[in-house]
């Protein structure tokens, strides 16, 4: 059978709302504030719920299986949820009972090194290859249905390698970004293709842009908001949002200005019409304030800054944007005009807390320069900026106005974080990520220049280092495998030798191990079926399954 589900728009879904339905014990809310009422809207889209409150029966369709509202195991974006914080509730494996994790199933996809975060829905696992779409029984890890299209020619950089790092999913719809930056609609019950369109819009006479797509859309409402890469090549970058159900496009919002646009002051020399700022990492959401969070990539050319004096806005930063129409809210430069390639391509990690005694909305982000950030997100106000290795010599600090205060701008460190997960634990109060200790390509470099990583657990309140973990294995290797967090008072993450571990969150204790002996460049993600716990990761050309 083909699975189906509903479709109902959200002015509909608002109507049923409104009318309530008696007989089904369902109160109307034709008194709830217009604001109050747009809110419910949205969340209940977000969770599918129209799927089982809006009637689906058609005389003489027969029966229809409708998708059903998500479950507390299912792992149903790039990061679990909408906040981009890779933690999660579940807590069936435990410190306790960790050490009896073992292998489940393996499922091998023909690529080198897998990046993909699978999600997981109703039993179904999705993953991704180059330019691959594969579910999979969750349980077993058997197929159920594949999508493929050829390599595209002419592409450069990751996507050139058929890098990807997963879909989305939306009712009875999957989402895929190609190679090419083309944006799929597939069928979710049998990978079929539903429409097909490009992310960038046809560039004017004499314009050439090598766009390129490796990463996992993010569902906003209705919507399907993707990013592009290709900054390392001469593109101008931007975050565009289009309709779940036709593939049209709803808003576009550029990253770099043209002639007459905001920021162009920042932008001193030529006109940056390949100026940069790729968006190829999945944002956050915050649907209380309907704001998007979306990380910005390196200016371009990357390290020839004759003819781009200035800040070169909006590349290296954080955009706040209004998911509705994509307008710029506010937004953050973590390193302005930037000369050695420091991404902002790092997670924005939304928390509410209590921070130094106050109750916050706030972001968290471990940039790539080497400073660890803590941002409040409703106006982008710097909190803390503090370094997060032992060794950061292009800036001597972060000044109370928010802009680094500059010494070398090609100075240490070389990579200090990157693209893969990071997570906080509401119950430790601890944030954790992968950290690169390393300078390379100047002559006041480190003694070692191969560097060392570490796996590191930060106070957020002071930005102190608590307990880190040193790996073993060839730092400069593409091994970046981020980490998983978990209520069951573990932290998951891929090892540069190729091991696959957990520690204790509050200790950093070694807790169990797993050889995979392969290049890990993907980040965990955990799922509940049939009731039991699963740790799932790419390594290699593998999908690994880990259960009790």
């Amino acid at each position: 059978m083909n699975p189906r589900v509903a479709e109902q728009s959200t002015e509909q879904l608002r109507g049923y709302l409104q009318r309530g339905n008696p007989g089904a014990g369902m109160p109307s809310f034709a008194d709830v504030p217009a604001e109050e009422l747009a809110s419910l809207v949205r969340y209940l889209r977000r969770i599918n719920a129209d799927t089982i409150l809006v009637p689906v029966a058609e005389p003489g369709s027969g029966p229809r299986i409708v998708w059903g509202p998500p479950q507390p195991g299912d792992w149903l974006t790039y990061n679990g949820n909408d906040s981009g914080n890779r933690y999660s509730p579940l807590e069936q494996i435990r410190a306790s009972n960790v050490a009896s994790l073992k292998l489940k199933w393996v499922f091998p996809i023909s690529y080198f090194g897998l990046e993909t975060t699978p999600l997981a829905a109703s039993g179904v696992l999705y993953v991704t290859g180059p330019n691959q779409v594969f579910a999979l029984d969750a349980g077993t890890g058997n197929p159920l249905w594949h999508y493929s299209r050829p390599a595209s020619a002419g592409m450069v950089g990751d996507a050139r390698l058929g890098t990807n790092r997963g879909v989305a999913i939306l009712r009875d719809k999957v989402y895929f970004v190609t190679d090419n930056a083309r944006l799929l609609a597939l069928d979710r019950g049998t990978g079929k293709l539903v429409w097909d369109v490009p992310l960038a819009p046809e560039m004017p006479a004499g314009e050439h842009h090598t766009y390129g797509g490796t990463m996992a859309p993010l569902i906003v409402d209705d919507m399907v908001i993707a990013g592009v890469a290709g900054a390392d090549e001469g593109i101008r970058g931007f975050v565009a949002a289009f309709n779940s159900d036709t593939g049209a496009l709803v808003w576009r919002r550029w990253t770099v200005p043209r002639r007459g646009e905001p920021g162009i002051e920042t932008w001193q020399g030529k006109e940056p019409i390949t100026g940069g700022g790729s968006t190829w990492l999945t944002g956050s959401y915050d649907p209380s304030s309907d704001t998007l969070y979306w990380a910005t990539g390196n200016p371009w050319p990357d390290g020839d800054d004759r003819d781009r004096p200035g800040d070169n806005l909006y590349t290296d930063s954080v955009l706040a944007l209004n998911a509705r129409t994509g307008e710029l809210k506010w937004h953050y430069q973590f390193t302005p005009h930037d000369l050695k390639d420091r991404d902002a391509t790092e997670p924005n990690v939304l928390i509410d807390s209590v921070y130094k005694g106050k109750p916050a909305k706030l972001l968290l982000h471990a940039d790539r320069n080497g400073f660890f950030y803590v941002l409040d997100r409703t106006n982008g106000k710097l909190l803390l900026a503090k370094p997060f290795l032992r060794r950061v010599d292009w800036a001597k600090g972060v000044g109370t106005d928010g802009r680094p205060v500059v010494a070398d701008s090609r100075g240490c460190p070389s990579d200090a974080a990157n693209w893969d997960s990071t997570a906080f634990s509401p119950v430790t109060g601890l944030y954790y990520f992968m950290a690169l200790e390393e300078c390379v390509g100047k002559p006041t470099g480190y003694p070692d220049q191969t560097g060392q990583r570490f796996l590191r657990a930060i106070n957020i309140e002071s930005g102190d280092i608590v307990w880190e973990v040193p790996q073993r294995g060839p730092a400069r290797a593409k091994t970046w495998s981020g980490v998983l967090a978990t209520a069951g008072g573990l932290v998951f993450y891929g090892q540069p030798n190729g091991g696959f571990a957990a520690v204790d969150q509050r200790t950093g204790k070694a807790l169990w191990q797993f050889p995979t002996n392969v290049r890990m460049k993907a980040s965990p993600m955990t799922f509940t079926a049939g009731g039991k716990q699963y740790i799932a990761v790419a390594a290699g050309p593998n999908i690994l399954c880990f259960g009790l």
